[in-house]
């Protein structure tokens, strides 16, 4: 079937949907995530105007290689699917776009070649790329990791043997992930003495999704590094703390209440996007493509997040404390009354982020 996408139209497999069809995949949940991703490039070419090359390392369709195509990009689709790399020529040649198709393991590819932005957007965990990609992106790395549940610490074992860190399944599962994903690519792209700084990251749905300029130098590179750190939970009360550096120090008990606490990490307690990087994509983003509402919220609300590593969910708050909820403004509103700074987030409708720690969070409202 035919599907249109910003300023392309894609034949795509027939039902195509949240799983993987029977010879190609396509995911018209992920429009979104496309969106933006035209928007980042438009944004990353505006800062880097030399900026030319751009690769689709896991192409399927090729509709996002076709829509890199489409504004500009010398782009290169790969797949190493003969069916992925016959559609991918099919739908640029659809479009009258000029593209390289290849038919190649990706890695085998990344390996071999240099590109100024390098997309790395597969089934599942995008971790058997990673150290390949880091080597062939010389400018932007896009990333997408659709295994929410290792990543967050639903599936802890998993988690452990792709990300190479401790995730713990909290309430703030959706930023657990993130953070886990950023810990496990500045981690790689240190390997290599490149420093990975995420200049847009958001977890819809079932995915998470980053972008990282690279720089190289082994001083920029031990900078990143030494934003990991570890938070410890306490799944009692909610209390939360975070450390930095690479060997943890959990208290044997609550400070909170007593209890014991679970420890993460080391995962990524830095920023987890660009305020600049942020304003330049909402500007990117136009009335053609078909999440554009969506795309510029969610890019406001990027921008407002506080920094701090964790996020609360109001509802769950105060079902803990036994009170009924207030609307989040109010919610907030009293939160800064007291002298916290607090924001929304991205991660739900309830979910919110301050510098006050949970007794301090239970005192402003009561």
């Amino acid at each position: 079937m035919l599907v249109t996408e910003g300023a392309v139209e894609v034949e795509v497999p027939e039902g195509a949907g949240d799983a993987v069809t029977a010879d190609l995949f396509f995911n018209p949940v992920q429009e979104l995530n496309r969106d933006l991703t035209v928007a980042a490039l438009r944004a990353y070419r505006e800062d880097e105007p030399r900026a030319s090359t751009y690769l689709d390392a896991n192409a399927a369709t090729g509709v996002r290689g076709v829509r890199a195509a489409a504004d500009g990009w010398d782009a290169t689709l790969c797949d190493v699917d003969p069916d992925a790399v016959e559609r991918s020529r099919a739908n640029l040649a659809r479009n009258d776009l000029d593209g390289e198709v290849v038919h190649r393991d990706a890695n085998a590819l990344m390996h071999e070649r240099h590109f100024d932005v390098v997309d790395v957007d597969p089934f599942g965990t995008p971790m058997p790329f990673a150290d390949a990609a880091c080597r062939a992106a010389t400018g932007l790395l896009c990333v997408t990791a659709t295994d929410t549940a290792p990543l967050c610490g639903a599936h802890f074992h998993s988690g452990v043997r792709s990300y190479w860190t401790v995730p713990r399944n909290t309430e703030y599962h959706a930023e657990m992930g993130v953070r886990v994903l950023l810990s496990a690519l500045v981690r790689t792209a240190a390997r290599y003495d490149l420093a990975a700084t995420p200049v847009c990251t958001h977890a819809t749905k079932h995915y998470v999704r980053t972008y990282l300029r690279l720089d190289s130098g082994a001083r920029a590179a031990d900078d990143r590094v030494d934003e990991l750190g570890y938070v410890h939970h306490c799944e009692h009360c909610l209390h939360r703390d975070h450390e930095y550096g690479l060997i943890a120090h959990p208290p044997e008990w609550c400070p909170a209440c007593g209890e014991g606490v679970q420890t993460a990490g080391p995962i990524w307690l830095g920023e987890t996007a660009d305020d600049d990087f942020l304003a330049a994509v909402a500007n990117a983003v136009d009335d053609e493509m078909g999440t554009a509402e969506e795309a510029r919220s969610l890019l406001d609300t990027l921008r407002a997040e506080l920094a701090t590593p964790t996020h609360y969910d109001q509802h769950r708050l105060c079902k803990r404390w036994g009170r009924s909820a207030n609307s989040m403004d109010e919610f907030l509103d009293r939160l800064r009354a007291a002298g916290y700074e607090a924001s929304r987030t991205h991660y739900g409708g309830t979910t919110f982020k301050t510098n006050a720690d949970v007794g301090e969070i239970h005192d402003a409202l009561h």
